[in-house]
Parts: C-alpha cells; sequence; structure tokens
C-alpha cells in the first residue's frame, strides 16, 4: 500500500460520513446488508448433559469454529481483549474518531504505521467478509459495514462475533476452539497468561503460532502483559507470573468422544448446532479408554461396545459403539451396541428369577447338574463336565446349562418371554420359530442395549426401565407389570453378587453375570449396583470366532474396568424388601429341599389328583384390605385339587406350618404386588400375583 493511501485512510472519516443524508445512508444500508447470516456458520457441537464438548465438527470449508459467546470466556480475558485491540469499544459507533487521528498524526510525524485505528467492530467486519487486498477501497468498505453492525447488533453481540470468528492459526476459528486446542481447557478457565497468549495472537496467526514459532508468540504474549500492566487492567506481580508460564508447544486434538452417539445425533436433528446428549464426559472418557486398552489385549479384529446406564431414569451415561470409530481392522465404524447377537447366558438369571417368583426353587433348593434330553434336546455345561447334586445358588453362579434348562422347561419359553416384552425388550428368534428352550442359552438375537435395558429392570427392585437413546426418547419406569416381583430380584441379585470377580480383579460391590456365545463369537458381561448398570459386548463385527474369548476371561475384565475408570462411587444393592430372607436347606418345606419337576408338574411319581390351582384370590387382582389402616386385615387363600399337605408361600417366604386344609389366611406385610405360591405333596406348584389396598 502506497504512503499516499494509507494517509487517505488516515482522514477523519467522520466528516465524510457527516456529509451523507440520512436517507441515503439508510437506503445504502437497507440495499447492502452486512453478511450476518453467513456469519453464523459454526461447527456443530455434540454436547454431554452438563453442556461439556463432546465432539465437535468442521464447518463445511473445513475450519474449527465454535461458537462463543461473552458467557463462554473468563472476564479477565475480555478486559484485556478491549484494552488491548479497542478501549473505547463501548462508547463508539464503529469507528474510533480519535483513534483515527492519532493514528495520522503518528504516521505523519514517525514516518511509518505506529498504533492501528481498527476498532473491534471492523475487525468483525473483516472476519465475516474477508478480501484478499488491502485498499483503500476495501478499507472504507470495513468501516462501513462497521456502522452498518453497530446499528444491527448490541456491543455483546459484536464481541461474540468476534469472539467465534478471531482466527488462531491453521484452521482454528475463535477463542473456544483456541483455547481448547492450544490449552485444552474451555476458556471460561483461563490463567492470566493464556488469556494474554490469546489476545496477541489473531494479530498475526500464522507468524505467531506456539506450536511453530515460540519465540514470535512469547514476545507477542509479554507485549500484551505489559500494556495490560501499563493500563492497571492487571497488577506488574501478575504480569511478571504470567510471563513465566510455558507457551503450548504443540496443538491438542478437540474433544472426540462418543463418535457413534455423535453421528445418530446430527442424522436426528440435521439442522441443529448444538446437540445435547445424556452422556457424562468423564464417565464416556473413562469407558472409551477401557474399550481400547481392552480390545488391544484381547487381539486384532476383535472390537468391544459397552453401554452404562442409571436404572432409576434410564439415562444413557456412557455408550462406546466400537473400540476405536477409525479402526478399519475392527470395522470400528460399526456401532455394535445396536447389533442383535446371541446372548449367551446372560439370560439365565431372568429363569432363575421366574422360578423364584413362583415358589419353585430357593436359593438352597438341590438342583441336578446331569445329563439329560428334553425331547430331543441335550444341553451341555460349556466345560462339558458336570457337578451332579447343586444348589440353585452355585447353578447360577457356575452358569451351569443343564440346571437353567430344567427350570425352563417348567416356567415355560413363552413366559420368559412375556416378561421380556413386559421390559419393552422384543429378542429376536428365528423367522417361523416359536420361543423354545435354547433360548436361555443364548439362543436368540439380542442387543447390547435390549441387555442392559433388562438388567435395568433387576437392578431397579424387578421394575422395569426403558433406556433412552442417548438424545431424546422417552426414559424412565415403564407402567404395567413389573420384570420380576421384588423378591425375586432380590434373590438373583443376592446370587449374583456373590459370583467371584474375574482373575486380577478387585471385588467391587456389584452383581454381575457373563455369557459366551455358541462357537465363541461373543463375549458379554453385564453388571449393576445399587443405582447404575453396565453391559460389555466383545467379539468380531463380522461374526467370526475368536478362539478362547469368553464371557468371565475376556469381558468380565472390562466390565469391572470399566466401573472403576467410570468415575463413579459404587451404590450399595438395595436392602432385601419385605419378605425376602435365605432360607437353609434344613428349613426348607419339603417340596423345595430338591428339584425335580418336569413340565407336567409331576415328580418322581404319577399323581391322580389334579395339579393345585389358586382359585382365591385370582391372578391379577386387586384386594382391598384397608392397607393405610393402623391394623390390616387378613387376606383368605382358597385353593382347589393336588395333594394334601399344602405348603404355601408369599413372596418366595414360607408361611408358618404345611396344613392338609384348602383354605387359609395370610397377614401381608404392606401394599402393592404380592406374589403367592402353593406347592402340594408331591411338589406341584400354582402361583397367582395380587395387589394389596
Amino acid at each position: 500500500m502506497s504512503i499516499g493511501h494509507k494517509l487517505l485512510i488516515a482522514i477523519p472519516v467522520g466528516l465524510l460520513l457527516t456529509g451523507l443524508s440520512a436517507f441515503a445512508l439508510d437506503k445504502a444500508d437497507r440495499a447492502f446488508p452486512p453478511p450476518l447470516e453467513t456469519a453464523g456458520i459454526v461447527s456443530r457441537e455434540v454436547l454431554d448433559a452438563d453442556g461439556q464438548l463432546l465432539r465437535a465438527f468442521a464447518t463445511p470449508d473445513g475450519l474449527w469454529r465454535l461458537k462463543t459467546t461473552v458467557d463462554d470466556v473468563d472476564p479477565q480475558f475480555l478486559r484485556m481483549l478491549v484494552a488491548y485491540e479497542d478501549q473505547r469499544f463501548r462508547e463508539h459507533a464503529g469507528i474510533d474518531i480519535l483513534a483515527l487521528g492519532r493514528a495520522a498524526l503518528q504516521f505523519v510525524s514517525n514516518g511509518r504505521i505506529v498504533s492501528g485505528a481498527s476498532t473491534l467492530s471492523m475487525q468483525v467486519a473483516r472476519l465475516i467478509e474477508p478480501r484478499e487486498q488491502r485498499s483503500v477501497t476495501a478499507k472504507l468498505l470495513q468501516i462501513a459495514r462497521a456502522i452498518q453492525i453497530e446499528r444491527r447488533l448490541s456491543k455483546d453481540q459484536i464481541l461474540d462475533l468476534y469472539l467465534s470468528h478471531a482466527p488462531y492459526g491453521g484452521n482454528l476459528e475463535g477463542v473456544r476452539a483456541a483455547s481448547l486446542a492450544w490449552f485444552g481447557k474451555e476458556p471460561k478457565r483461563l490463567s492470566v497468561g493464556e488469556a494474554a497468549l490469546l489476545v496477541a495472537l489473531p494479530q498475526l496467526p500464522e507468524k505467531r503460532r506456539p506450536d511453530r514459532n515460540q519465540a514470535a508468540a512469547e514476545t507477542a504474549r509479554q507485549r500484551v502483559l505489559t500494556r495490560m500492566a501499563v493500563a492497571d487492567v492487571i497488577g506488574e506481580g501478575e504480569a511478571g507470573r504470567a510471563a513465566m508460564t510455558a507457551i503450548p508447544t504443540r496443538r491438542l486434538q478437540l474433544p472426540a468422544y462418543a463418535a457413534h452417539l455423535a453421528e445418530l445425533a446430527l442424522r436426528k436433528q440435521p439442522t441443529a448446532v448444538k446437540h445435547q446428549t445424556t452422556l457424562r464426559r468423564s464417565v464416556q472418557r473413562g469407558l472409551e479408554a477401557v474399550a481400547r486398552d481392552g480390545a488391544a489385549k484381547l487381539g486384532p479384529r476383535v472390537s468391544v461396545a459397552m453401554i452404562m446406564a442409571d436404572a432409576r431414569t434410564g439415562e444413557i451415561i456412557g455408550e462406546v459403539g466400537s473400540a476405536d470409530y477409525f479402526d478399519a481392522s475392527r470395522s470400528g465404524w460399526i456401532d455394535m451396541t445396536r447389533i442383535n447377537r446371541s446372548p449367551g447366558s446372560t439370560l439365565k438369571p431372568f429363569i432363575y428369577g421366574l422360578a423364584f417368583e413362583e415358589g419353585l426353587v430357593s436359593q438352597e433348593t438341590i438342583i441336578e447338574d446331569r445329563p439329560a434330553d428334553f425331547f430331543g434336546y441335550r444341553p451341555r455345561n460349556f466345560d462339558m463336565s458336570y457337578q451332579g447334586d447343586v444348589s440353585v445358588r452355585q447353578a447360577l453362579q457356575l452358569s451351569l446349562n443343564v440346571p437353567a434348562i430344567r427350570l425352563l422347561d417348567v416356567v415355560g419359553p413363552a413366559r420368559l418371554m412375556v416378561r421380556f416384552r413386559r421390559a419393552d425388550v422384543k429378542p429376536v428368534l428365528p423367522a417361523g420359530e416359536a420361543p423354545g428352550l435354547a433360548i436361555g442359552l443364548g439362543g436368540v438375537g439380542m442387543t447390547l442395549r435390549d441387555l442392559v435395558q433388562l438388567y435395568a429392570g433387576l437392578a431397579n427392585r424387578g421394575f422395569p426401565v426403558r433406556l433412552g437413546d442417548g438424545i431424546t426418547g422417552t426414559t424412565g419406569l415403564i407402567d404395567g407389570e413389573p420384570l420380576l416381583s421384588p423378591v425375586s430380584a432380590w434373590h438373583v441379585s443376592d446370587v449374583l453378587s456373590a459370583v467371584l470377580p474375574p482373575a486380577g480383579s478387585r471385588q467391587r460391590g456389584i452383581a454381575y453375570k457373563t455369557g459366551t456365545s455358541y462357537g465363541y463369537r461373543d463375549a458379554w458381561s453385564v453388571g449393576y449396583d445399587g443405582r447404575y448398570v453396565l453391559g460389555v459386548w466383545v467379539g468380531r463385527p463380522d461374526n467370526g470366532a475368536v478362539p478362547g474369548l469368553t464371557g468371565y476371561g475376556s469381558a468380565a475384565p472390562i466390565l469391572f474396568e470399566g466401573f472403576a475408570k467410570s468415575g463413579l462411587p459404587i451404590t450399595p444393592l438395595p436392602d432385601a424388601p419385605a419378605g425376602a430372607v435365605r432360607i437353609s436347606q434344613t428349613e426348607l418345606p419339603i417340596s423345595q429341599r430338591r428339584f425335580s419337576m418336569t413340565a407336567s408338574g409331576l415328580v418322581n411319581a404319577s399323581a391322580r389328583e389334579p395339579a393345585p390351582q389358586i382359585v382365591f384370590p385370582p391372578e391379577g387382582a386387586r384386594v382391598e384390605l384397608g392397607a393405610g389402616l393402623e391394623t390390616m386385615s387378613p387376606l383368605t387363600l382358597k385353593l382347589q385339587g393336588g395333594r394334601a399337605p399344602f405348603r404355601w408361600l408369599a413372596n418366595g417366604k414360607p408361611l408358618p406350618d404345611p396344613t392338609r386344609r384348602r383354605t387359609t389366611q395370610w397377614q401381608p406385610d404392606g401394599a402393592g404386588y404380592s406374589t403367592l405360591t402353593v406347592i402340594d405333596a408331591i411338589g406341584r406348584a400354582a402361583s397367582v400375583r395380587v395387589f394389596i389396598e
């Protein structure tokens, strides 16, 4: 630019503008408005539940430009910025006449430009409408644009545009993107030294880039600190201490968590700039690190998926779709939380829960683990061995296959599927097939999300919870019948909480279950405490076999590490509800000491009498007994059929004495759902579920 041009720019432009008629100015202003709409193009952001950045996406032209407002940055930074760039920013209307006059006099006196006269409004005009060449015409247009911008926006809105568009080297634009890239923190938490560097960089962003020209960056920062001390924006001692802090030597990656969920959020709301999720960044960061490290230990092509949810609200607080989104060898782009796979043995707790609820067994009931033939279906244990007589508690903890199928044969696969539907989970069966005994060992398709939703019901005392999708959607308790009664859910949790942790893991006070699908294709582990449930899937996305892959050896260590790295405190499991007690084997009624029932209802003998049937109260009845009164009335129980003597159980707890009468009475502990079961002399049982009011 020639000296004549520079002198021309320095002429007090205010005199020229004063000569224009207000009508002409308004007409020109309306005809040629500033490009404020295009200035609103910023990076799209995915946020966690607290508004922290999970992931950002570059603008269409490849810039990291995060929308930033005056509320997003440290007030000290704003004071330093205004004091350094535009001291009279709050007083002028876009151009600073005094600064222009001072710049002109300094130029005439020194023969060179000593100080600039661009206001923050003029800089915003240049940033939102950049021009490659510097000329008198470009400067005059910048001045006119600054006046237009001042007429349309408040001072804070103008600052917002500067904070979002100021250049910071490379493809970084805006204070927030720069603070995250250079310091790894939000601009709300800037130190004095960091704020001074971010004030200095936009003047010459490429020449002062800290990762390439550290000396230039340090010199520019010192200039800002000196000016701030002279202007009493900061104290001299504070400026000295800030000057001693290190300059960053490398550019950091912006937060990049929850890749699969972030893409889902963009697909759901393609025009939104900010996408709120229910995730917690600290939890998400911990789970992703665990998944990445776990997959690396398990070998190539193996991926890991994880979901952590709040069992009380149904909100997803952590979700990992794969071990590494960008790892093509592990098909990282596939979100394995939503793919149907065989769940292995992870459904067994619900079989046992039904058996507890029906009063068929207690934890210490003896059940056989021996070869068995169920009309041609011959289940075998994972290790091909058998334990003989074991307690129900041991059978579930050891995940023995034959005992689980014995119980499923009695409670019925169809009834198990009904319970899943109560939790709004619909397992996928082979086309045209009805539910069979094989579903107890994983012969059904289910997603990790489905499993976590089922186990959330266990963690929530048997009441089913609908999980969200991490973004939007209905969450919370599912109306209707419970997944399992609170008593049976407690029994299941009591058994699973005593399963030994995998080798090398510390006991964490959680209940958990593992599973391995046929052919070593899927390894699962799902665990929960009194508040949170975490599910883990390990395997190959292409459904290939992984020799040696097991739920206990491969997925369970990741589960325990996930709970540890989530940063969440362990919430104790719920206390036992009324009627939930662990009864020793010798104290069990004779009919519950050994389980040998088949689907026909017979125990080692045929019976001429019909099976027992409870005729009052009927299934699903609501019985008013004065639950709100000081003394509740007893409930009369009636049955037909069966062979005396009869043993009654309420919520899994035996009533005091067997009886030969077909009518008896029961005193409830309180209002709510209760399960009543009667067992006759040869072990046949019947149950009803009622609501006491």
